[in-house]
Order: structure tokens, then sequence, then C-alpha cells
């Protein structure tokens, strides 16, 4: 067995093996076992490898995504042989996760892989694409329908927004990215499904009225802070907003009037506690919907020890789309 362990507050990452993996691994909670056949590499490892406030229990094997191969099993729901998908539910936080060659997790957010998905795709997807589809999922029960006007996506060459903006394109809708990285990465977004692009700093330099020209049927944001506000403040009547994240910040400087006025709904999509039905639903609609040939062109592969030095690209936004680790690499 290897991993990699954090093994106190601000301890660097390292790699572990054998004895003293195994001892980490039977110290984790959980009743079913796996042989993990891949995880993903998302924003949240990074801040986790970076020692930036993610990890709340010492020593602990990061990584918040887990494909993987039921090795054994004290719940009578999973039996040795089913393959898994696991984005969530604590891992990499205070849950031992997915950066190793073995896993013991608990059997109750577990979703039998959906056929057609291969596991490394299935990691490729992994807490970004899961959180995708949520807020997808978010905007369709806020009745935001595809015809009702400009959707934007903010954060657009991360993880989430890479396939939010597939997944929203796919259903008809008229996706807006919204960027730093235009000139860099016009074409990959153009080519994901995105009809025009605007300049992050558009939204993200300073705060606006609190009610602005109405630009948005919907959005999907994953920066919150002042782009958020803005975001906010520029949805059409009716429209609705999908939250994820916080890369520019965790505050929220906006009013109520876009609540009030607009009927504007702020919808929270929140990837580590949803519930077993919401997470199925997400892995049934990522089948049927999800361009796998898209997601293919949105994912590099990484070994397991290259998962510490990846942190520092991560955080400094010089990734996009999707990494999945080999952690048999």
């Amino acid at each position: 067995m290897r991993a990699i362990v954090i093994e106190s507050k601000g301890a660097e990452p390292r790699i572990v093996e054998d004895s003293e993996a195994e001892e980490l691994l039977r110290a984790g909670e959980g009743s079913v076992e796996l042989d993990v056949l891949h995880s993903s590499f998302n924003y949240k490892d990074g801040l986790a490898l970076a020692g930036k406030g993610i990890v709340r229990s010492w020593p602990l094997i990061p990584g918040i995504d887990v494909v993987g191969r039921v090795a054994a099993s004290a719940s009578d729901e999973w039996r040795e042989g089913d393959v898994v998908v696991l984005n969530g539910d604590g891992l990499g936080e205070t849950r031992n996760g997915g950066f190793a060659t073995r896993a013991r997790v608990r059997p109750d957010a577990l979703v039998r892989l959906p056929e057609g998905i291969s596991p490394d795709r299935a990691a490729a997807i992994g807490t970004a694409g899961f959180t995708a589809m949520l807020c997808v999922l978010a905007l369709e029960d806020a009745g935001v329908e595809p015809g009702a006007g400009d959707l934007l996506v903010t954060g657009a060459a991360g993880g989430v927004g890479s396939v939010a903006i597939s997944l929203l394109a796919g259903r008809g809708y008229r996706v807006v990215a919204s960027t730093g990285r235009a000139d860099e990465q016009g074409d990959y977004l153009r080519e994901l499904g995105a009809v025009d692009l605007i300049d992050r700093r558009e939204l993200s330099e300073e705060l606006g009225k609190p009610l602005q020209s109405q630009r948005w049927a919907g959005a999907v944001d994953s920066v919150g802070s002042t782009t958020l506000a803005n975001v906010l403040a520029q949805t059409g009547y009716g429209g609705a907003v999908a939250a994820c994240g916080l890369a520019q910040g965790a505050d929220l400087p906006t009013t109520v009037m876009p609540f009030i006025l607009r009927g504007v709904t702020l919808a929270g999509a929140n990837s580590v506690d949803a519930p077993r039905t919401l997470r199925q639903r997400a892995w049934k609609a990522l089948a049927a919907e999800l361009d796998l040939a898209v997601l293919d062109g949105m994912t590099e592969t990484i070994g397991l020890a290259e998962t510490i030095p990846h942190a520092e690209r991560i955080l400094a936004g010089r990734v996009r789309g999707r990494t999945v680790v080999d952690v048999n690499r």
C-alpha cells in the first residue's frame, strides 16, 4: 500500500508505504474497504496539500474523490467486486481520502458506477463534475429553462466551470463564460460550448449597484465574494444562481434587493453532504448527458507522487479542466 499523508497541521505532505500506510488505513473509519482505482485532483485538494485550512483531522490521507473496487464489506448493500464512486463525505478533510492505493469508506454515500462510465472517466468527473451537475439540477429545479436567456458560468476554465459549460450547452442553454484567461483559454471554452466570453474583471474588481442591468437568466458561480454579488445584481427576474465555491472569497457583499424585487433564487450546491438520492440523481444525469469525448479532451492524468507539486499549479490557476490521479502509478 502507498499513500500521501499530512501528519499534522502545517506539516509537509509525504508519501508513506507498506506498514506505515497500513496503519493509517486501519485507523480510519468506514465499513467498506476499497482497492482504489483512481482519484482526482480538485481545488480543495490543492488547499489541503498546501495547508490552507481544509484538513481538520490529523494524520490524514488527502483526496476528496475515490473510485474503487470493493475488497471487503461489512455492509449488506455492497459486495466484493462492486465498482463504486464516492465524492466528498468528508474525504480528505476529516476522513482519509483517495490519495492512496486502498481506502476505507462509509457505505452511506457510495454510488454504484453507472454503466458506460469507466473508472478513470468517473475520476475525471470527480467532485468538480459532480458539483457542476448539482448546479445544473439546481437551475432546473428553479425553473430556468433553455431559451430563457444567457447562462453565465464563472471560473469557467476550472474543473466545475468546464463541466458546467459542457452540460449546460448540451441541454441547449446559451452559455457565457467568465474567465481571466480569455486569450489563452478562449478556444478551449468555445469548444466546450460557450458562445461568448467576458473578462472576469467585469465582475470581480468593483462592487456595483444592488440592482444592475439584467444580463443573466441564471448562473453557475464558483467564485463568491464581489463576483457573486455582481452576478446576483445582474440576474433577471425569476432567474437563479447556483453557488458552489469561494475562489475569490467567502464573503457576499450584497443586499436583499435581487431576491425581493426580482425574485432571484440563490441555490447552494453542497457536494460533501449531498444525500444518497441526490447523488444517484446527479450520477444518472452525468451518465446520460456528459459528452465523454469532451471530458477526455479536458482531462490530464498524474501519478500519486505528482499530487504534491500539483497543488501549487492548481492554486496558481495554471490548471484547466480535470486532473485524474492514477494512484497505482
